[in-house]
């Protein structure tokens, strides 16, 4: 059963968006290679909203502009506790790869690759350990990370779903408000 998440205003966020990558991707065609770029954008406010899009298209600037569509699209609230880390492990997967994050102690930073990292600073995460396993392709790290982030709840949730009632239903009341 699929999560219902609801829907969020971005006219009152102040969303700050990053270039994780740019690569150049190619389609073989009977003449030849047709090339385009294609970008992976990440776009969040540093305080619990966080969304990842990737666009193609034939010049960089074009690309970006789709990616950051996208990704504004693509928005959800990720729970980060008052510590500024996530509450507990959680291994995020697409593809091939996995990526392990971990909780950290004030002061410790954010331990990642440059991929996972744009993504974590953007959901306001300030110190966590991150151990990537399998693949380290950027677009699939991209992914793994805004995963594992999908799956972390509130303690308030847990307990909720620990008592019978449904997420959705709570998110439901919430729209209700």
């Amino acid at each position: 059963m699929k999560t219902v998440r609801p829907k969020i205003d971005l006219s009152s966020l102040e969303l700050v968006d990053s270039v994780i990558d740019i690569k150049r991707v190619a389609k073989v065609v009977k003449g030849g290679r047709r090339f385009k770029l294609r970008a992976i954008v990440a776009v969040g406010n540093k305080n619990g909203y966080i969304g990842l899009g990737i666009g193609k298209a034939t010049e960089t600037a074009d690309a970006i502009k789709k990616a950051t569509e996208a990704a504004r699209k693509n928005i959800v609230r990720v729970y980060v506790n008052p510590r500024g880390t996530i509450p507990y492990q959680v291994v995020g997967k697409n593809g091939a790869s996995r990526i392990l994050l971990k909780p950290a102690v004030e002061g410790t930073g954010i331990i990642a690759t440059e991929a996972v990292r744009n993504i974590l600073e953007l959901a306001g995460i300030k110190n966590i350990l991150t151990k990537s396993l399998g693949s380290n392709t950027s677009i699939n790290l991209a992914k793994a990370t805004f995963n594992g982030m999908l799956s972390l709840f509130s303690p308030e949730d847990i307990y909720l779903m620990k008592r019978g009632r449904n997420y959705e239903k709570k998110n439901q009341e919430v729209e209700n408000d």
